[in-house]
C-alpha cells in the first residue's frame, strides 16, 4: 500500500510538472509605487507580439503556452511611469509597482523647427491618410460590453377599462414586476478579419451573463395580456390607438391572424441584438464592433468630431511625453463654442500619427423633446489608443468607450376598440392611461487587440462565418471558462454578479 501511495503521489507530481511545462499562468495586480493606487490600462508584454492590458482595476492575467516564445522577462509599461521588468516567477494574485518618472519629458526632444500647436494639429490631419491602415488584416481581439439600465419612474397612471381582466391590479403588477435595475455583460474572443471592402468574424467563445427570470416574468405577463386581448375582441374590429395629439388605426385582424412565426422571429431579433443576443452571436459581434470602429476618430460621421471640425476647438500644447518608446506631443483641446469634447490627445513628434486620444462630453450631444417625448445622449467618453504594425501604418489596439442615453415618455395613452360590423356603437372597449415612463442606459465597451496579423484581401472573401456558434449562458461569472485563454480581467463587479434564479 505504502508503494502505491508513493507512485501516486510521485505521478501526481509528474503530471503537475508537464503541465507546467505545457502552460503557466500569471496573475497580479498593477499599482503606482508611490500611491499605491491601481494602474488601468497599462500595457503588459511577455513575447515579441503577445500581450495583455490590465483592467480598470489594474488586475491582469495570461497563460503561457508551451512552446510560446516569451520574452526575458514580463514588461509592463504605462504612460508616466517607467517601463519596467518583472521576472516570470511573479506567484499569482501578487502586487507588482510601478515607479512614476522623475524626469522632465520637454527637455528630452530636439527639433529641427519647434511647431505651433496649430501646426501639429494640422500635420496629424494630413497625416492621417498616410497613417493609417486601409490594407487587409486580421486582428485577434476580446471585447467586453457591460450594459446597465436604470428604471427610474414606471407610472402606467391607470384610468378606466371596459375589459374586465385589465383593471387597475394587473397594470400595476406590471409595473412592479418591471426590473428596475438591469445588467447584461458579455464576453467575447475572436478574430476580425477586414479591409476596405468587407469584414468577417471568426469566433471563438462567447460568454453572457444577465437574470433570465427578470426576462422571463415580462415574457410571461406579455403571453398573459395577449390571451385577454384575444379573448374580448373581435377579430373583425379595429384598434384606434390615442396619445395627445396622434391617433392611429389598427386593424384587429392584422394583429391576431396576420403576423406569421418568421415576422415574430425577425421583430424579436431586433430586440436581442440590444439584450438576448443567444440567437445569433456573430451578429451581435458585428453591432458591438460597428459601434466601436465607426466612432474612431478620423471617421467621417464620428461622434468625435476633431477632425472635420477641429476648428471648433482651442488646441494647446500641453508638453511631451512617451509611447511605447516614441515621443509625443501632448495636446489638449476643449471647445471653443459649440463643439461638444474635451480631452487629450498624444501625436507622435516624428509622424504625426495619434497614439492615443482621450475624450468626453461636456454637454449632452442630442436633445429631442416633442409632445412628452423625450430623448438625450448624455455620456460618450473614453479612451482609444493605435499602434504601429507591420506596414509602419497604424491599427486600433485599444478601446475603452462609454456612451450613456435617457429617455422618457410622459403622454396619455387610449386603446379603443371600434368595430362596424356591430349593431349600435361601434366602440367596444377601451382602456385608458397616462403613461410616466423613464429610463437611463450605459453601454461600456472595452476592445483589446491583442495582435494585428497583415493578410490577403482573399483571406478574408474565403473565410466563413459560424453563423451557428451561440453565447454560453452564465448565471454567475466562471473563471474557468476562459482558462487558457488570454482576456482582460474582469473587474470586481463582473466577479460579483449572480442572477436570481429560482428552480
Amino acid at each position: 500500500m505504502p508503494h502505491k501511495v508513493f507512485f501516486l503521489s510521485t505521478s501526481l507530481v509528474f503530471l503537475c510538472c508537464i503541465y507546467q511545462l505545457q502552460a503557466q499562468t500569471f496573475a497580479a495586480k498593477l499599482v503606482d509605487g508611490k500611491t499605491k493606487k491601481a494602474i488601468p490600462y497599462a500595457t503588459v508584454a511577455y513575447g515579441e507580439h503577445a500581450g495583455v492590458i490590465t483592467n480598470d482595476e489594474g488586475l491582469f492575467s495570461f497563460t503561457l503556452k508551451e512552446n510560446e516564445k516569451k520574452l526575458d522577462s514580463i514588461y509592463i509599461s504605462s504612460m508616466g511611469y517607467e517601463k519596467t521588468g518583472f521576472p516570470f516567477v511573479a506567484p499569482l494574485d501578487s502586487i507588482l509597482y510601478l515607479t512614476p518618472k522623475a524626469i522632465n519629458l520637454d527637455g528630452v526632444f530636439l527639433f529641427d523647427k519647434e511647431l505651433t500647436v496649430d501646426e501639429i494639429i494640422k500635420k496629424m490631419i494630413e497625416n492621417i491618410p498616410s497613417n493609417r491602415n486601409l490594407s487587409p488584416i486580421k486582428q485577434r481581439y476580446f471585447l467586453r460590453n457591460s450594459e446597465f439600465a436604470n428604471i427610474h419612474k414606471l407610472d402606467f397612471g391607470f384610468e378606466k377599462s371596459s375589459i374586465e381582466e385589465l383593471d387597475k391590479e394587473l397594470i400595476d403588477s406590471i409595473g412592479r414586476a418591471v426590473p428596475r435595475n438591469t445588467y447584461h455583460y458579455t464576453e467575447a474572443l475572436g478574430d476580425l478579419y477586414s479591409s476596405k471592402e468587407m469584414s468577417k468574424i471568426g469566433l471563438i467563445k462567447v460568454a453572457e451573463m444577465y437574470n433570465k427570470d427578470q426576462l422571463n416574468s415580462i415574457e410571461g405577463i406579455g403571453d398573459y395580456m395577449e390571451t385577454i386581448f384575444k379573448k374580448h375582441v373581435k377579430p373583425s374590429s379595429y384598434l384606434k390607438v390615442k396619445s395627445g395629439l396622434f391617433s392611429q388605426k389598427i386593424q384587429v385582424d392584422s394583429i391576431l391572424n396576420d403576423i406569421k412565426e418568421e415576422e415574430a422571429k425577425e421583430l424579436a431579433s431586433e430586440i436581442e441584438k440590444a439584450k438576448d443576443t443567444t440567437n445569433g452571436a456573430v451578429r451581435g459581434q458585428r453591432w458591438m464592433l460597428r459601434d466601436i470602429y465607426e466612432e474612431l476618430y478620423y471617421k467621417e460621421d464620428s461622434k468625435l468630431n476633431i477632425v472635420d471640425k477641429y476648428k471648433r476647438y482651442n488646441f494647446s500644447l500641453n508638453g511631451y511625453s512617451e509611447i511605447d518608446d516614441n515621443g509625443v506631443y501632448v495636446v489638449d483641446f476643449e471647445p471653443k463654442g459649440k463643439a461638444d469634447f474635451k480631452g487629450k490627445i498624444y501625436i507622435n513628434i516624428d509622424d504625426f500619427a495619434v497614439m492615443r486620444i482621450d475624450f468626453e462630453n461636456v454637454k449632452n450631444l442630442r436633445n429631442f423633446r416633442l409632445l412628452g417625448i423625450y430623448y438625450r445622449d448624455v455620456t460618450y467618453k473614453g479612451t482609444m489608443r493605435f499602434g504601429k504594425i507591420a506596414n509602419g501604418r497604424y491599427a486600433l489596439k485599444f478601446a475603452d468607450i462609454t456612451f450613456g442615453k435617457w429617455f422618457r415618455i410622459d403622454r396619455p395613452l387610449d386603446v379603443i376598440e371600434k368595430n362596424k360590423h356591430v349593431k349600435g356603437r361601434r366602440k367596444q372597449n377601451e382602456l385608458r392611461m397616462n403613461l410616466d415612463f423613464q429610463i437611463s442606459n450605459v453601454d461600456k465597451y472595452e476592445l483589446v487587440i491583442f495582435q494585428n496579423e497583415l493578410i490577403e484581401e482573399a483571406a478574408i472573401a474565403n473565410y466563413k462565418e459560424n453563423k451557428a456558434l451561440k453565447p454560453t449562458y452564465m448565471p454567475a461569472y466562471n473563471a474557468d471558462f476562459w482558462a487558457g485563454y488570454n482576456i482582460m480581467e474582469p473587474n470586481e463587479a463582473i466577479k460579483r454578479f449572480k442572477a436570481d434564479t429560482t428552480e
